[in-house]
C-alpha cells in the first residue's frame, strides 16, 4: 500500500500536468508577456520617450503626441475589419505578424529623419497596435477557451497593468544611456524575439470538452444567459457601444491630463502626479476583485458597478479636488472603475453574444472607443486651458453619466428581454400550448 505522502506527490504532481496541458494557462501566461510588452513599446512609448525625440529632431511635443493619436485613429477605423479577420482566419497567425509589424515600424521610427515619415510610420503603427492589443487578445483568448473566456481576459488584464510600470522605467534608463533611437530598436527586438514566438506558441492550442468541464468543477463564474440574435443583439451593440465610447472619451481623457487636472484643483505639482501614479495600483486591485469576487456576478451587472464607479469618483473630484483626501478618493475610484471597464469591455460582449463572431462584435465596438480615446487628450487640454478646471471637470462628469446612463439602460432592457424569451421558451416546447 503506498504512503500518504506518495499520494499526495502523485496527486499534486497529476494537477501540475493537468495545468499545464490546458492551453488557457500557458496562453494567459503567454499574452500576459506580450501585453506588457506590446503596451510599454506602442501606446506608453512616448510617455518617456517624447522629449528626448523632441530635443533631437526639434518638433513640438504636440506634433510628437500627434502622431500617436494618428496612430489611434486609424486603429479604430481597421478595427472592424480585423475583427472579422480573426474571427474568420484565426488570432495566432494575426497577433504574431502584429508583433513583426509593430517591430518594423518601430526600426523605421529608429531610422526617420522626417516629419512626415513620423507621421507616416505612425500610421501604420496604428494598424499593428490593433493587431497586437487587448481587443485581439481578447478575441484570441475566447478562441482559446470559449467557456472560460471572461476568466481569461480578467486573468490578462492583470499582465496588462503593469505596461507603464514596467517600461517607463526601462525607457527612462534606456534612453538615457543609449538614446531614444537605440531604445527603440531595443524594443523592435524585444517584439521580434519575445512577442512573436510567444503569440505563435502561446496561441496553439485550443481547450476540449476535458479541459472545460475540469474547470468547472473547479468553480467557474456564474454562468452566462443565451447569447443574443436578431435585433436584440443589434440593439445590445449599440447601447454598449454608447458606453464604450463615452468611457473611452474619459479614460483617454484623463490618461494625459489627469495630473494637470488635480494641480489646476489646488495641489502642488509633486503631489498631483504622485496621486495620480495609484490610478494603476487601484486599476489593477478592481481586476483582481473581479477575479475573486465578481466572478460570481453575470458580466453586466460588472459592468454596472464599473459604470457607477465613473461619475462617483468625477462628482468627488468637482467637489473636493482641492484637498489631498478628495483628491485620492478620486483617484483609488476612478482607478478602480478603469480597471473594472477593462475587463467589462471584454466580458460584456461574450456573455451578451457569445463566442461565435466574437471577433468581428469586439472589432465594431473599437471602433469608436479607439477613436474617441484618440481625441479626447487634446479636446479635454483644450477645455482645461480654455474654460478652466471646473468646466472640465463638469465635461468629464458628462460623459461618465453617459457611461452609466447608458449601462443602466442596457442592463435593464436585457434583463426584461430574458424574462420574456424564458416566458414564451415553454409555450414553444409545448405543442398543445
Amino acid at each position: 500500500m503506498g504512503s500518504p505522502e506518495g499520494s499526495s506527490t502523485q496527486a499534486s504532481h497529476s494537477a501540475a500536468g493537468a495545468w499545464w496541458r490546458d492551453p488557457m494557462p500557458s496562453a494567459v501566461v503567454a499574452l500576459g508577456i506580450t501585453q506588457i510588452i506590446s503596451w510599454g513599446t506602442t501606446l506608453y512609448v512616448l510617455g518617456v520617450l517624447a522629449r528626448p525625440i523632441a530635443q533631437d529632431t526639434g518638433w513640438s511635443l504636440s506634433f510628437i503626441f500627434a502622431g500617436l493619436s494618428l496612430g489611434l485613429i486609424v486603429s479604430g477605423l481597421v478595427s472592424t475589419p480585423v475583427g472579422r479577420f480573426a474571427d474568420a482566419r484565426g488570432s495566432r497567425a494575426m497577433m504574431s505578424l502584429g508583433s513583426l509589424l509593430v517591430a518594423a515600424c518601430q526600426v523605421a521610427l529608429a531610422w526617420n529623419q522626417s516629419a512626415h515619415g513620423y507621421l507616416a510610420i505612425w500610421f501604420i503603427l496604428g494598424l499593428g497596435m490593433r493587431l497586437t492589443l487587448y481587443d485581439a487578445a481578447f478575441s484570441a483568448l475566447v478562441q482559446v477557451a470559449p467557456t472560460r473566456g471572461r476568466r481569461a481576459i480578467a486573468y490578462l488584464t492583470l499582465f496588462g497593468g503593469f505596461a507603464s510600470t514596467i517600461f517607463w522605467p526601462i525607457s527612462h534608463v534606456l534612453a538615457d544611456g543609449y538614446g531614444w533611437r537605440t531604445t527603440l530598436l531595443i524594443f523592435a527586438a524585444l517584439n521580434v524575439l519575445v512577442c512573436m514566438p510567444l503569440n505563435w506558441w502561446g496561441l496553439a492550442r485550443r481547450e476540449t470538452t476535458a479541459h472545460a468541464a475540469k474547470a468547472d468543477t473547479r468553480g467557474a463564474s456564474v454562468a452566462e444567459t443565451p447569447p443574443l440574435t436578431g435585433r436584440p443583439r443589434t440593439i445590445a451593440i449599440w447601447l454598449f457601444g454608447m458606453v464604450g465610447a463615452a468611457s473611452a472619451f474619459i479614460f483617454g481623457a484623463m490618461s494625459v491630463n489627469m495630473p494637470g487636472m488635480l494641480e489646476a484643483h489646488g495641489l502642488p505639482a509633486a503631489t498631483a502626479v504622485a496621486l495620480a501614479s495609484l490610478k494603476g495600483v487601484a486599476q489593477v486591485a478592481g481586476r483582481v476583485w473581479e477575479i475573486f469576487f465578481g466572478k460570481r456576478l453575470h458580466a453586466v451587472t460588472v459592468g454596472r458597478v464599473a459604470a457607477l464607479l465613473l461619475p462617483v469618483s468625477l462628482v468627488v473630484l468637482l467637489l473636493g479636488g482641492a484637498s489631498f483626501e478628495a483628491a485620492l478618493v478620486f483617484t483609488l475610484v476612478f482607478g478602480a472603475a478603469n480597471g473594472l471597464i477593462t475587463i467589462a469591455r471584454g466580458a460584456v460582449p461574450l456573455a451578451l453574444f457569445g463566442p461565435q463572431g466574437y471577433g468581428a462584435i469586439l472589432g465594431v465596438l473599437a471602433t469608436p472607443y479607439l477613436i474617441l480615446g484618440a481625441v479626447s487628450p487634446a479636446a479635454l487640454a483644450l477645455v482645461l486651458e480654455r474654460h478652466g478646471v471646473i468646466a472640465a471637470d463638469a465635461v468629464v462628469l458628462v460623459a461618465g453619466l453617459c457611461a452609466a446612463t447608458g449601462m443602466e439602460i442596457l442592463a435593464f432592457w436585457y434583463w426584461r428581454h430574458q424574462r420574456a424569451a424564458q416566458s414564451l421558451a415553454p409555450r414553444a416546447a409545448d405543442p398543445a400550448a
